[in-house]
């Protein structure tokens, strides 16, 4: 049987798979394992999906069940090395301790996620098992959409009677494995999934070691979704974290927008929802999503039974809604109704209204209060306009077209009565660097009527979409790797043995050379050297 590496079918004598297109002629490169290497004596390795600074994840085939699995390998970048075409991992003395308990960590987390079986909305393991110095787990394969495409199929958005019956789900999963102790910490509609039934699986797992910065692994946070915490060396993390990444996620689903860095709200935490948003949102779920989103950790909401019950209308306010509802529908006689109850159609209508403005007062109450969007929502629907025969004398919106968001905000901060937002819907742009503001809202010029604060919402670019990768040979590691962040790229580096260039310093690119553009995001690999390959002297055995 001959197998796709890229899919694993069946692709007889063919080369490039007829059902996926992979070219089964190239080989994978180091670190990762070679294609077909067979794992405890049943998995069949293929190409590598994804990978982390924690562990990498395979396309493989289980021989034993003839099923199409995916195989986690725990490979932490930086602790060990893996040449080309070998299976074994080698670790140095020196990072032996740290390699080990990083291992027992990740070994120990999946097996508690085993246990979860129970929860739809986490994956299933198989099997763990530890092979090649190193350790495996054996996840469940299915065909699943992906978040972020299941949301631009719903018209770049859900309505919060779909997103419920989708979250309520993964919050109850979440909260079962903090009960163990543990988290997932990088909740975002990157690590989500949506089944053919309907159903969110949670991508992505990873130790808590690899979703904080100040750990021996390189972080991988999702901006947006990564709360401020998160940024902090060795800062602990726990469901308050969690709460974040939740909330940010459904904000996007509602939205189609995720919200700003948490860098960036750690200067400005205001949030910017559309008022026509905010329209077809019930406000106790606005309210419990901007509750969620609190970039102070002792204003966030703190566990998952109050998070879940922010998003749920009380059962008592519920109870009154369904009286009325119920009342409203029955076939009856009014007067029937009124005999029987001993009360007048006055006092029913009485009773109906007030209870009605308790209802509806709660929760706005409730909403003014709690709610961190409140005077910051655009809404586009409405324009003033003045009389073209008419000409203004008085003062005019200011232009920030062209500056720098920061610069912006601070020009608004000396004017003193001047708001300036960021729009949450960014673009890339050839004219405009990143950074800079493209389009403002109300225009440049536009007549100053309002009395009070002025809200200018503002649309800043993210630069260019295809970068260049820059000039990094005999550059140094840290060096090399500043530069092409600041490019925008994800770095990820593979070492080898060199007699041409001192150990820690950069050979070249993998696949690529500088000068080459590729869009914003891309992850780029860097050859290191690890300077020359020492031999050891033969032993010589003397006399005693």
């Amino acid at each position: 049987m001959s197998l796709c590496m890229g899919c694993m079918r069946e692709i007889g004598d063919h080369i490039k798979c007829p059902s996926c297109g992979f070219d089964n002629s190239k080989k994978q490169h180091s670190p990762y394992l070679p294609y077909g290497t067979i794992l405890h004596g049943r998995y069949i390795i293929g190409s590598v999906i994804d990978t982390n600074g924690e562990s990498s994840r395979y396309i493989s085939f289980d021989k034993h069940t003839g099923d199409v699995v995916i195989v986690c390998e725990f490979l932490p970048m930086g602790l060990f090395a893996r040449e080309n075409g070998e299976i074994n991992l080698s670790v140095k003395f020196e990072n032996d301790d740290i390699f080990r308990k990083l291992m027992s960590d990740f070994i120990s987390y999946f097996r508690t996620i085993a246990e979860l079986k129970d929860f739809s909305a986490l994956i299933k393991i198989h099997n763990i098992f530890q092979e090649n110095n190193t350790a495996y787990v054996i996840e469940e394969n299915q065909d699943l959409i992906p978040f972020e495409e299941y949301i631009e199929r719903s018209n770049g958005h859900l309505d919060w009677d779909i997103a419920r019956p989708l979250f309520m789900p993964v919050i109850s999963a979440l909260e079962a494995l903090h009960r163990r102790g543990l988290g997932h910490y990088a909740i975002s509609p990157k690590n989500m999934y949506v089944t053919a039934f309907g159903k969110i699986k949670i991508a992505g797992f990873a130790t808590a070691n690899e979703r904080k910065r100040g750990t021996p692994l390189k972080s991988q946070l999702y901006s947006g979704c990564a709360a401020p915490e998160q940024y902090a060396e060795n800062f602990p993390i726990d469901s308050i974290t969690e709460i974040y990444g939740i909330s940010a996620t459904l904000f996007y689903a509602l939205t189609g927008n995720l919200p700003a860095n948490a860098r960036e709200r750690l200067k400005d935490s205001r949030l910017l929802m559309s008022t026509s948003t905010v329209k077809r949102l019930p406000p106790h779920v606005v309210t419990a999503i901007a509750n969620g989103l609190q970039v102070k950790r002792e204003n966030r909401i703190t566990d998952f039974d109050d998070l879940r019950s922010q998003l749920s209308v009380s059962h008592t306010a519920q109870a009154i809604q369904e009286e009325i509802s119920r009342t409203a529908n029955m076939n009856v006689k009014k007067s029937d109704i009124n005999k029987a109850q001993g009360i007048s159609n006055r006092t029913v209508s009485i009773i109906a209204a007030i209870i009605s403005i308790l209802v509806v007062g709660t929760l706005g109450v409730l909403f003014v209060i709690q709610n961190p969007f409140a005077g910051i929502f655009e809404d586009n629907n409405v324009e003033e306009t003045q009389s073209a025969t008419e000409a203004w004398t008085g003062e005019t919106i200011p232009n920030y077209v062209g500056m720098s968001y920061e610069d912006a905000v601070k020009d608004a901060e000396k004017a003193g009565d001047i708001n300036v937002y960021r729009d949450t819907d960014e673009s890339y742009s050839d004219e405009f660097a990143e950074g800079v503001i493209m389009e403002q809202s109300p225009k440049e010029g536009s007549e100053l009527t309002a009395s009070g604060d002025i809200s200018i919402t503002v649309k800043v670019s993210k630069g260019l979409q295809m970068r260049e990768l820059p000039k990094i040979k005999n550059k140094t590691v840290n060096i090399a790797a500043k530069a092409l962040a600041n490019q925008g790229f994800v770095v990820d580096a593979e070492y080898q043995y060199s007699d041409m260039y001192e150990e820690g310093t950069v050979i070249g690119y993998r696949d690529y050379k500088n000068g080459d553009t590729l869009e914003d995001g891309s992850t780029v690999t860097i050859i290191v050297s690890k300077g020359v390959e020492k031999t050891e002297p033969p032993a010589t055995y003397g006399e005693e």
